[in-house]
Formats: structure tokens, sequence, C-alpha cells
């Protein structure tokens, strides 16, 4: 059996640190209700969402040491079940806010489409970036 170099531990003597560990969630799509305009009150709408977290960089060993990807998805999902959001944009900041509640989050961005929400466009929607 041949052994992964990944597999043995980091040297204490390791040259090497860590300089950024970003962690990600991209194509999340979430039905949501979503918009200001009448045609939009009482329906979903669907929502394509990219996260990226920027966290203190480390070692990882084990999960607790990283962000699990399903509480990113969790987060987004819970905002849709909250109830109707006015603006994408209010949908993203409350992602970011509830992302950075993790301490080890140091950076959060967002960036949410709104397939449909406008004729001859493939996805209008916004990014945003909250950070400590």
């Amino acid at each position: 059996m041949v052994s992964s170099p990944l597999a043995t531990p980091v040297p204490a003597d390791d040259p090497l640190r860590f300089e950024r560990l970003s962690v990600f969630v991209r194509g999340l799509e979430v039905e949501a209700g979503i918009g200001v305009y009448d045609h939009e009150q009482g329906r979903l709408q669907r929502l394509v969402i990219d996260v990226t977290l920027e966290l203190e960089p480390g070692p990882i060993e084990r999960l607790g040491d990283t962000i699990n990807y399903e509480t990113v998805a969790d987060a987004a999902r819970a905002i849709a079940a909250e109830g109707h959001v006015g603006l994408v944009e209010t949908f993203a900041e409350r992602l970011a806010r509830a992302c950075l509640e993790d301490g080890r989050v140091q950076r959060a961005t967002v960036r949410i489409e709104k397939p449909g929400a406008l004729a001859a466009v493939a996805a209008p929607g916004c990014e945003i970036v909250l950070g400590r």
C-alpha cells in the first residue's frame, strides 16, 4: 500500500506558513420569497448563491478547525424560511452576517444571482463583502 505524503503530520519546524484559508460554497440554489414588485409577492423565486469565507489561517486537522459547508447552506435556507425579503442585497447582507457569527470568519463575500428577474440577462444580482 502506498501512503500519501499529505497524510503525514506537519513537522514542528515546518518553514511554510498559512497565508490564507478560504472556504466556499458555489451555486447553492434556494427558493425564496424575494422582490419589491407586486408580481413578486406571494411566490418563490430561485436564487443562486455563492459564498466565500476567509478564515483565520492555521492548520486544519479536523472538521472543527474549519467551517462546515452545510452550515453555510443551512444559513441561506433559514433566511429564506424566515419569510419574504424585499431586496437581494438585504438577503446577501443577512447571510454574510450569519456567517460572521462564527468568530473564525474574518471576511464573508456573498454573491446572489436572481435568474429570470430581468429579460435578456443571464442573471442580475449583487455581491456584498463584510469583514471584521
